[in-house]
């Protein structure tokens, strides 16, 4: 028949190869669980973010009613991997850490005054992680408790607010590599459910646990795949920010010329790229 009939097809939907109900959502999301979000002055949690995100009707930080034109479809809520749960202690004064060093108690105290106070603290903190300076007592790492229960509440969060069919709260998490200043950064999002994602803990990148070159993000997303047996992808994050080296045009990260083996791997674990976000 279709060889007999000539004429454009009376459907509009006839031979149509794409999809054609777009989602709306965020890949980059921070709560009060980021330094670099509740140091200057947020106080939601990731249950707040995502109960925002669903449609709900929230009180800001700054004690505002706000509420979304239309809920999103879906959502990632990638607070930073690394030093996952300083904030919390610094804003609690945990004892152990504040009497650690003669910093820790100083951002905490600022960080609890608020306001400009906090800021100061915030940026003290991103500044001196960028750089390599951050004093040790101010490392959370992976495996110890505040780093496992901070990604136990991130991973519950989404379980409990994601709906299929109405709204997916994407477990993930915001790769924080800094070079010099220059930004690196990727959102990992899990195609998972909580029972692969609570498998592993994210990955950070404060050597020797973690480490700040991409390739290696890489080499841990394959090992997670290949233990949990699930699915996770990386979306390269405010490459605009990092003075060119996101995008490398001769040599890597490492200094090591592009080969075969980068575009592959990259396009493989990087498929996507950020092109706009909101703040």
């Amino acid at each position: 028949m279709e060889a007999a009939y000539k004429e454009d097809s009376f459907s509009p939907y006839a031979n149509r190869n794409f999809p054609s109900r777009p989602f709306f959502g965020d890949t980059h999301v921070h709560s009060s669980v980021s330094m670099d979000a509740g140091a200057i002055g947020n106080r939601l949690g990731p249950e707040e973010a995502y109960r925002f995100a669903r449609g709900e009707e929230m009180t800001s930080s700054t004690g505002v009613r706000a509420k979304l034109s239309r809920p999103l479809d879906f959502m990632v809520l990638s607070d930073h991997s690394d030093n996952m749960g300083l904030f919390a202690l610094l804003y609690e004064a945990d004892p152990v850490l504040v009497n650690a060093s003669a910093i820790a108690k100083e951002l905490s105290n600022k960080i609890r005054k608020g306001g400009k106070a906090g800021m100061e603290a915030g940026m003290y903190i991103v500044d001196n992680f960028a750089n390599g300076t951050l004093d040790e007592s101010l490392n959370i790492l992976p495996g110890t408790p505040p780093f496992k229960t901070t990604w136990k509440i991130l991973v519950d969060a989404a379980e409990k607010y994601n709906e299929p069919g109405r709204f997916t709260a994407f477990i993930g998490y915001e790769w924080t590599s800094l070079v010099t200043g220059n930004n690196m950064h990727r959102n990992v999002i899990y195609r998972d459910g909580g029972q692969f994602a609570r498998q592993v803990e994210p990955y950070t990148t404060t050597p020797p646990l973690g480490s700040p070159n991409p390739r290696d993000l890489w080499k841990w997303m394959g090992r997670y795949e290949a233990k949990t047996g699930g699915d996770v992808l990386a979306i390269a994050h405010n490459g605009n920010l990092s003075n060119g080296i996101m995008f490398p045009e001769r040599a890597q990260y490492d200094g090591k010329r592009l080969d075969k083996e980068y575009v592959t791997e990259r396009i493989k674990w990087e498929p996507l790229y950020e092109a706009t976000q909101i703040k």
